[in-house]
């Protein structure tokens, strides 16, 4: 099988270390011929161009392929997209994210070629601009035409898609994202050495939020949650892992609050490093606006810590109240406050939910699990288009 994989940036993310461990995958456990198609990975989040190059992949770089918006780019980036195509010469494609899913799929199209999009997260979303909402509504309507068929990370994003008429059920396949398991079951640091870098206490309650710090990533509702949190639990600790735009913002309202010895931020840390810092932490809560499904949520539970969660997209799916985590309404500090201090004073519930939720998800989320069913995608997708 010959296999396109397009994607706007390699950065280091949840969809781009989704998307690279299927390829790696296709590479080296399947013997497929795959290549990855990409813009340049820029931005202060980092890269995942470094590591696909040690593991031998296939990665052509398009400097046309920028993530902002813009008619006379976006043209030459679908050009350079389909000139790519072209010199491949793929059986499918395989297209990721919002800028380069619209412009893989219509070069796809335009060459006759069948193509996959996965959505990792719906590009119409809350917080959007309403005119760009829209547009990237109406855009992915279009772009279902060029789509043989949709993968998605959890049920909510089939659900949204189907909701807002972009394409029937029946074009939908629920696969959840792939990672390094076994990572996350057994920590290569000790926890407590880990915590003791990071000036915590053996005593410490550690509240952990992994996500780049940037808007939409939710880190407002934490900081703001926290200063009822530390006055109920004494022993209330916060730990930000990720760099981004907002990190002196929120450490200027963190020392507002008074609550500047209660916080550790680590900065921006490569992606294997993480399991470390969630064996370290003791609850980890998550609090975007949106995402898909976020990969920390099923990452804390195979490392055996609780979740606490916005109810929002797919978080539902894996954050199962009084089973693994607490749910809180979107937008609720009240609730997300009450939350973390009810976990926050209960160790024992911690325990039971962290090993419940390793006890469930730790198969299913298996990168070569993931893989495979794409792979059973592909063959479907081909199977028809030869008919």
């Amino acid at each position: 099988m010959r296999t396109a994989h397009v994607i706007t940036r390699l950065i280091i993310g949840g969809a781009q270390e989704n998307t690279l461990f299927n390829v790696d995958d296709q590479h080296h456990l399947h013997g497929d011929e795959v290549c990855l198609i990409t813009g340049p990975g820029l931005g202060p989040e980092g890269t995942l161009e470094k590591r696909a190059r040690e593991r031998g992949l296939d990665l052509r770089v398009l400097p046309e392929l920028k993530r902002s918006l813009h008619p006379l780019q976006d043209w030459k980036a679908l050009r350079a997209i389909r000139k790519a195509l072209q010199q491949y010469s793929p059986d499918i494609v395989h297209t990721h994210s919002s800028k380069a899913g619209i412009l893989g799929r219509l070069a796809a199209k335009q060459l006759g070629l069948p193509a996959v999009h996965t959505i990792h997260g719906a590009s119409f979303h809350f917080g959007q601009n309403p005119i760009l909402h829209h547009a990237y509504r109406f855009a992915e309507k279009r772009a279902a035409r060029w789509c043989d068929h949709f993968i998605s990370v959890c049920d909510a994003m089939t659900d949204q898609y189907v909701a807002a008429g972009i394409a029937p059920r029946e074009k939908f396949t629920t696969i959840y994202s792939g990672m390094e398991v076994d990572h996350f079951l057994t920590p290569r640091r000790p926890p407590e050495e880990v915590r003791s870098s990071l000036g915590f206490e053996p005593q410490d309650v550690v509240f952990c939020k992994v996500a780049r710090l940037f808007h939409l990533k939710g880190h407002n509702y934490l900081v703001d949650a926290a200063s009822e949190v530390a006055a109920r639990v004494p022993q209330a600790t916060f730990l930000l892992v990720g760099d981004g735009i907002l990190t002196e913002h929120y450490q200027n309202r963190i020392r507002e609050l008074g609550l500047e010895d209660r916080f550790r931020f680590t900065g921006l840390v490569a992606p294997d490093a993480v399991p470390d810092y969630l064996h370290a932490s003791d609850v980890v809560v998550h609090t975007s606006d949106w995402e898909g499904l976020p990969r920390v949520l099923p990452q804390a539970l195979i490392a055996g810590k609780p979740v606490i969660s916005f109810r929002i997209d797919g978080a539902p799916e894996v954050c199962l109240p009084e089973v693994t985590g607490l749910l809180v309404e979107h937008r609720d500090i009240a609730g997300l406050a009450a939350a973390m201090i009810r976990l926050g004073q209960d160790p024992a519930a911690r325990k039971r939910m962290g090993h419940t939720g390793r006890e469930r998800f730790a198969p299913q989320f298996r990168h070569e699990y993931m893989t495979e069913r794409i792979r059973e995608v592909y063959a479907r997708v081909l199977e028809d288009r030869a008919q």
